[in-house]
């Protein structure tokens, strides 16, 4: 080791400059024992970063972190934040206790043979299998599947004496995170960006600090609020929560329609396809009944839009057609050619597409029948002015009761046969919402 060719004041010396214990602020460093998962929730800028990274090492040197598992929103993420970063594994702790990084193999390995393994959050399977004892999850608020990917990161939590978690993150109000901070078995800690501003560069407190200060949106980025929906979102949690319904307390419905939004872009940016099922009830109300949204191939997202088309016996399967519209309709009619097809055609943009459906929300005309929460954590957190394209599930919510509300289709006569059946109690019996 090098710390040992060193003489006496310059081993204390590097000691000193190494030993994270030293320099870190209270807010940065493991709370009391005992706990398996810590969130560290803070501000933009307070150093996350460093603090999962030290955590790491010092798991290390402690020889609890045999088998890491590392997880960012994208492999991109990873490599340049948690691993290659400023505050990076690849740059704390002694040079020469720092581990090789693979990056073919998503895999870094320290001198002693302890292995860290990359995955992540775009696709959940990657970490469905493997074990660990020490994980680092970096911003879970924008995992693209949150819950999908920790529920595989827990189940393999458990080699080794003592196995942990740490999920550093800017807040977001997604379901995951508000489910974990109010658990008794989560210890949270955190802070704002203000604690952290003298290692804080003069541009980043001028972009970030001078424009979210005094802002909604400032409780969240600065200071670590979690607010129940993101500023400018066109949902809130509150509205959805008062329009929601259960089965008993659906009536007749004239129409039922399924909603397809096709997955066209690139794995990493968008690689879920939104499959909503909606209904209009003879109140004039439309009634959110299942989300089967899913990742896969045009082949299995076709036969679960035909599945559930079947299922709650709709009248016909809804699509934008200046979307990949073709795409839609060439792969459910390959698959049943007689399906019922109605094409949606935007001429505005999604958040003029959107707004009209979260207005008819805002007047109590639209009820969710039972908890759809991937559904709910997009209308609630995709901030329709900031330019990002509207999320799957959503974008197909409103083709849906676009279809049905909004553009002045008259009920098919051969809806009424199957409105009775889906009427009847004993058709909800057993059936799992949200599929």
């Amino acid at each position: 080791m090098l710390l040992a060719q060193l003489t006496p004041t310059d081993a204390d010396a590097a000691q000193a400059e190494h030993d994270w214990r030293l320099w870190a602020r209270p807010t940065q460093l493991p709370p009391a024992d005992p706990w398996v998962i810590w969130v560290l929730l803070a501000g933009r800028g307070f150093g996350k970063t460093r603090a999962g990274a030290e955590w790491i090492y010092q798991r290390w040197r402690a020889k609890k972190a045999r088998r890491i598992g590392l997880i960012a929103p994208t492999p991109a993420d990873a490599r340049d934040v948690m691993i290659e970063g400023e505050s990076g594994i690849l740059n704390v702790g002694f040079p020469d206790e720092r581990p090789a990084y693979e990056p073919s193999k998503r895999r870094l390995t320290w001198p002693d043979g302890a292995v860290a393994t990359v995955f992540s959050a775009y696709d959940p399977d990657q970490a469905r299998g493997p074990q660990h004892d020490t994980i680092w999850g970096d911003e879970l608020a924008v995992w693209q599947y949150a819950r999908e990917t920790h529920d595989n990161l827990m189940f393999g939590l458990r080699l080794g004496e003592d196995p942990r978690c740490l999920y550093t993150t800017t807040p977001k109000p997604i379901s995951l995170l508000r489910e974990l901070i109010r658990r008794n078995d989560v210890k949270v800690t955190g802070g704002a960006t203000y604690e952290n501003l003298a290692n804080l560069a003069p541009a980043f407190l001028s972009e970030v600090i001078s424009k979210y200060e005094g802002t909604t949106l400032g409780q969240q980025e600065i200071y670590a609020t979690l607010l129940e929906q993101t500023e400018g979102a066109l949902w809130t949690r509150k509205l959805l929560g008062q329009n929601r319904r259960t089965a008993d307390q659906v009536p007749e419905l004239q129409r039922i329609v399924v909603a397809v939004d096709p997955a066209i872009k690139s794995r990493e940016e968008s690689n879920e396809t939104g499959i909503v099922v909606a209904g209009l009830g003879r109140d004039g109300h439309g009634y959110v009944l299942a989300d089967g949204s899913l990742r896969g191939s045009p082949d299995a997202w076709g036969r679960k839009t035909i599945i559930l088309y079947e299922q709650f016996h709709a009248d016909r399967v809804v699509y934008e057609g200046n979307q990949g519209g073709d795409l839609v309709a060439h792969t459910l009619h390959t698959i049943e050619p007689t399906l019922p097809l109605q094409e949606v055609t935007a001429t505005v943009d999604k958040r003029a597409r959107a707004e009209p459906v979260a207005a008819l929300d805002e007047q109590g005309k639209v009820h969710h029948v039972g908890l759809f929460e991937d559904l709910e954590d997009q209308l609630c957190t995709w901030e329709a002015l900031s330019g990002q394209p509207s999320p799957d599930r959503l974008d197909a919510r409103v083709w849906a009761l676009t279809a049905l509300m909004l553009t002045g289709h008259t009920v098919p006569a051969i809806g009424e046969q199957f409105v009775t059946d889906f009427q009847r109690p004993s058709y909800f019996k057993g059936k799992a919402w949200g599929v």
